[in-house]
């Protein structure tokens, strides 16, 4: 394997005062050792794991009412160790330890004015929302789900409902009636909050006759709480048990927040499965295993601190909302946007950055490739002098991406590309402070995550494929699956291929020279002609180069006792797939990756399906081109394109 080529190389001054220096210099004094790099530390806190959260527990402040007795009794029982027994603690208030006149919140919704709160309003807010929500009945363990747009309103409905001991859940108003259904309906909430609307792409969309449709297949819920976004005066006749949110919060005035005291393994969130292959898996999260990891990642490897200013563009239904949100713990300021990345053009993330002073800009793979095919150079074009780091996560990101966000952002930030998943709401790779930056890898793992690379013997390997797997339990594992009496879904979901080893369903490598990681795209759409097993994510970075596909899709077929490889492309304007155009393709995949790479067929299509957040489906292709169903197409923002790759003439030949 060649090295990749470097791009950028944290300075000694940078990494010496990095939050992740300062924690591994307490771990050298409180142990007597002299760890001095990643790779040293990383070791030590995979060896020395209940050390490790002991020591982090104390180095992030983390508010609790009563100690821990223990803080995991095994760190080798997956599924099933306990975390932080003996403490009680609330998430909410570790979120609102701040209460001063710094801003916590700024909020643009598109085509809208800026909103901001201070850390002082973000409390008394909350303060009003608890007290509405306990005169509502709310308790303990009760559910509140959101169906809302990422807006303000949004958080501060979280924080008042965990700060009562209930749990939450949200979804993102783009999703249709069936996928909300497929959610909340396993769940049950007492209230549900959502707005009017949504705006995108220079458009509002009304959200409060999908709310009515969802009411009634959801009896359970007794209290609907409308935020007025799209409209001053919105109709809230079609929706039972309505109130508006002004009305909801007008008897009550701010006060002391009496934040219930929770154990530490207490629901926290409820968060779902993307459900494109069946109903939704419904996974149930902690207090204090979400808060301890991702304060982690927020702290130690983004190296978060007051004065900076966090971004990410996701929505409610995207975990990416719940791990910005936690950035509230460190007293940074969160930046919330809703409505399209792309309108009224490809500069709007770009001049609210340059605007509020952004300093981490998160966003997503698929984002950052199409900033490059509109030629969009935001370096250029905006003042992001501020700007000290990418994060890209939602899909592998491509040599090409981060090349181009170098040469056309910014060349002196760090571009941390980053990987996890919703399971864990957080990340098993991802950026750090004290390593370099090379093309096409993540920089490392996380710290006290047990994260290799295993071949089909269960064996660690580097410098060749395998499935990501993090042999050794980590706090932020969901505690149970929601309406799993015997945890047999749990089991199913990642401790089957190695038994007592948590398998993510990833296809990696890790770089025995640089410690980086490559996704290769998910394992269980990997593709094996010939039995050898081949990431679909080589062959996505492949045809970039190639101007004439503007995207593609490729899927495994069962045909002749074998699995040949199919690739469906979308062309640009004007282009059409002929011969010199199909061998130009293989070419490109023979020369870019290798023979076994190549697809047996190449056929054009006119869209290429995603999931909300903006995944490729590639499960749900290969279901269709097998005839069998795709079973959650709520679950897709483009579900009618799947019609294109059935009964197709060339599959059958």
């Amino acid at each position: 394997m060649n090295d990749p080529k470097k791009l950028w190389q944290p300075s000694a001054a940078f990494t010496g005062k990095s939050n992740m220096v300062r924690f591994m210099n307490e771990v050298n004094r409180r142990h007597g050792l002299s760890l001095s790099t990643y790779g040293e530390l990383w070791q030590w806190s995979v060896d020395h794991i209940p050390e490790f959260w002991n020591l982090f527990w104390e180095f992030a402040g983390i508010i609790a009412s009563k100690p821990y007795d223990q803080v995991v009794d095994d760190p080798g029982k997956m599924p099933g160790a306990k975390w932080f027994a003996g403490a009680e603690l609330n998430f909410a208030e570790n979120l609102l330890r701040f209460r001063d006149d710094e801003t916590a919140l700024v909020f643009q919704g598109e085509g809208q004015s800026l909103v901001s709160y201070t850390y002082k309003q973000l409390y008394d807010e909350v303060s009003r929302m608890a007290q509405a929500l306990a005169a509502a009945g709310v308790q303990k363990g009760d559910r509140v789900a959101g169906f809302m747009p990422n807006m303000p309103q949004a958080i501060i409905a979280m924080l008042a409902a965990v700060s009562l001991g209930a749990i939450w859940s949200s979804s993102s108003p783009d999703f249709g009636i069936k996928g909300v259904l497929d959610r909340f309906g396993q769940i049950e909430p007492k209230v549900l909050f959502t707005a009017d609307g949504y705006f995108y792409n220079g458009k509002s969309f009304d959200s409060l006759e999908k709310v009515g449709g969802i009411l009634k297949q959801l009896p359970m819920v007794e209290k609907v709480v409308v935020v007025g976004y799209t409209t001053d005066q919105p109709d809230l006749s079609k929706v039972p048990n309505a109130v508006f949110w002004e009305s909801f919060l007008a008897p009550y005035t701010p006060a002391e927040i009496e934040f219930v005291q929770v154990p530490a393994e207490h629901p926290l969130y409820v968060m779902y499965s993307s459900g494109t292959t069946g109903k939704p898996k419904c996974m149930v999260q902690s207090h204090a295993g979400i808060l301890t990891n991702q304060l982690k990642e927020h702290l130690l490897h983004c190296d978060l601190r007051r004065e900076d200013v966090l971004f990410y563009f996701t929505t409610c239904g995207w975990m990416m909302w719940n791990w910005l949100v936690c950035g509230l713990g460190v007293g940074t300021t969160l930046v919330l946007y809703d409505g399209s990345p792309f309108y009224p053009g490809p500069e709007v993330l770009w001049k609210l950055a340059e605007k509020v002073g952004m300093t981490i800009f998160g966003t997503s793979a698929k984002y950052i490739s199409a900033l490059d095919e509109a030629g969009y150079k935001p370096g250029s074009d905006c003042n992001l002098e501020k700007l000290r780091m990418i994060c890209s996560t939602g899909s592998p990101l491509a040599v090409s991406g981060f090349e181009y966000a170098y040469r056309e952002i910014k060349s002196n930030m760090q571009l941390a590309s980053i990987s996890g998943g919703t399971d864990l709401n957080g990340c098993f790779a991802l950026g750090n402070p004290m390593l370099p930056v090379h093309a096409g890898e993540l920089q490392g793992p996380g710290l006290a995550l047990k994260v290799h690379a295993f071949n089909d013997d269960g064996v660690p390997v580097t410098d060749e494929t395998g499935e990501l797997v993090c042999a050794a339990a980590f706090p932020s594992m969901p505690v149970y699956f929601w309406n799993d009496p015997d945890g047999e879904r749990y089991q199913n979901a990642y401790f089957t291929k190695y038994p007592g080893v948590w398998t993510h369903g990833d296809f990696i490598s890790v770089n025995g020279r640089t410690g980086g990681i490559t996704i290769y795209g998910r394992s269980d759409a990997t593709l094996n002609p010939g039995g050898v097993r081949i990431g679909t994510a080589d062959i996505y970075t492949a045809l970039e180069s190639l101007e004439a596909v503007t995207d593609s899709v490729v899927v495994g077929q069962q045909w002749d006792d074998d699995v040949r490889v199919v690739l469906f492309v979308t062309l640009a304007k004007g282009v059409e797939l002929d011969d010199a155009l199909i061998k130009e393709i293989k070419t490109t995949i023979r020369m870019a990756c290798s023979p076994r790479h190549v697809p047996a067929k190449v056929i054009q299509v006119q869209e290429i399906p995603y999931t909300i957040n903006m995944k490729k489906v590639e499960l749900a292709v290969r279901n269709v081109i097998h005839g069998k169903p795709v079973t959650n197409r709520d679950a897709l923002a483009n579900p009618n394109c799947l019609g294109e790759y059935e009964g197709l003439d060339e599959l059958k030949q």
